[in-house]
């Protein structure tokens, strides 16, 4: 069952790189087709990496654990767990929503720290009380969702690399065989 969980999260996420739900929100990132000059220099690496190094999944745990913990929030480790063989493509970091002081401006704060950390925010969308944001840096793709305003609360950082590399490895990760 977990690992059908963690099919549908990647599921999600992939939507939202595609571009798929973004209606409703605002999309910084230039046309919706993609065809801005800097979607395809990030595509290739062209920005966010130093020195034209590849970006990793420890690195953008990393960024994601500093920024999110620089805020105020804790991981929660019954978070979803990452699939061995899509660690270095994939890093969900869910925050104990429930244990900060303030979980909307901690998740504000982490967004701003990941943005000066050369995340670009290219959609976000609200809708009761939840907010989504969709960062990139480099092949990464980044969802960063709040849903802290009812009474579940919920934030949770997805990010996928998406790289033909990684595109293989998550496939490969995501292969379910049915039950009888």
């Amino acid at each position: 069952m977990r690992k059908a969980k963690w099919v549908a999260a990647a599921a999600g996420v992939v939507l939202l790189v595609a571009g798929c739900g973004s209606e409703g929100g605002s999309d910084k990132g230039g046309s919706a087709s993609g065809g801005s000059s800097s979607a395809g220099s990030a595509a290739t690496g062209g920005s966010g990496g130093s020195g034209g190094e590849r970006l990793d999944g420890a690195a953008v745990t990393k960024e994601l654990t500093d920024a999110a913990t620089g805020a105020g929030f804790t991981q929660d480790a019954s978070g979803e767990q990452i699939p061995a063989e899509a660690k270095d493509c994939m890093v969900s970091w869910t925050a104990d929503a429930e244990t900060a002081k303030d979980p909307a401006k901690s998740y504000t704060d982490t967004v701003a720290t990941l943005t000066k950390g050369g995340w670009t925010e290219e959609r976000s969308s609200g809708q009761g009380g939840s907010v989504i944001k969709s960062l990139k840096k480099s092949s990464w793709q980044l969802q960063a969702s709040n849903h802290s305003a009812g009474p579940l609360k919920l934030v949770m950082f997805v990010a996928v690399d998406g790289s033909p590399e990684c595109a293989a490895a998550i496939a490969g990760a995501n292969k379910v065989t049915p039950s009888s």
